[in-house]
């Protein structure tokens, strides 16, 4: 990950001047001059809860747009795509690990992990084989057992749904992986054996991973990582 100007086209993510409010009568939530994160780098980016690690994360996957600057993912401007655009390459192109797993209850393991394939043809077709079977690689790589493919999700520990979460959002190989807070509920051993295992499964297709957290102790095993304070300009002028 680098923070100083490139020639554009180089990067995966590309933020620049970008300041972000949630109201107009409210001083800006976001204000980064440049954020820039190279194709197949695992990007940690560490802050206290309230500093804006979310905001930033709606930023980098259109579901917010700056009302100044430019965010790009992929060469793609989401300023220039619609609404209903930013959806389809959200579904298309981003694996999203939300805090709270955000699984569907009524849903069994292997239904969940499937559901990518559903909304998008594109990470639909660069499957190879099965989708139910690459469902279930995925899931077992991931340490969960034949088993519990059929159970439904709210039988399943806090361990197992953040697995299913992270072998959803690897489904049909996105080029992005996003991940916000997804270790929150968990200890430290589980929280370092989770974190390695979703490396080890972004690194087999060479997706790139950005991984937010508030806990400084999950640094060390990343091999990039910032503070969110330092680049942006709001944290730093308060």
């Amino acid at each position: 990950m680098s923070i100083e100007k490139r020639e554009s086209g180089a990067f995966i993510i590309e933020m620049r001047h970008c300041q972000f409010q949630w109201n107009k009568h409210q001083p800006p939530i976001i204000d980064i001059d440049t954020f820039l994160v190279k194709r197949g780098e695992h990007v940690f980016i560490k802050g206290p809860s309230g500093c804006g690690k979310s905001t930033l994360l709606s930023l980098l996957t259109g579901i917010n747009i700056a009302q100044h600057g430019e965010v790009s993912v992929l060469g793609q401007s989401y300023s220039q795509l619609s609404s209903s655009q930013r959806d389809r390459f959200r579904a298309d192109n981003i694996g999203y690990i939300f805090q709270q797993f955000n699984l569907l209850p009524y849903l069994s393991v292997i239904e969940n992990t499937l559901l990518p394939c559903q909304f998008s043809r594109k990470r639909s077709r660069q499957i190879t084989g099965s989708a139910t079977d690459k469902a279930k690689e995925l899931l077992g790589r991931l340490k969960l057992t034949e088993s519990l493919m059929e159970t439904p999700i709210v039988k399943l520990s806090i361990g197992q749904q953040q697995r299913v979460a992270a072998a959803r959002a690897l489904m049909g190989s996105p080029e992005l992986i996003i991940a916000d807070e997804p270790t929150s509920a968990l200890d430290f051993e589980n929280r370092t054996s989770f974190i390695e295992l979703l490396k080890e499964e972004a690194g087999r297709t060479d997706s790139t991973l950005v991984f937010v957290s508030h806990d400084p102790t999950l640094e060390p095993l990343f091999s990039t990582s910032l503070s969110l304070n330092e680049i942006n300009k709001v944290r730093k002028n308060q």
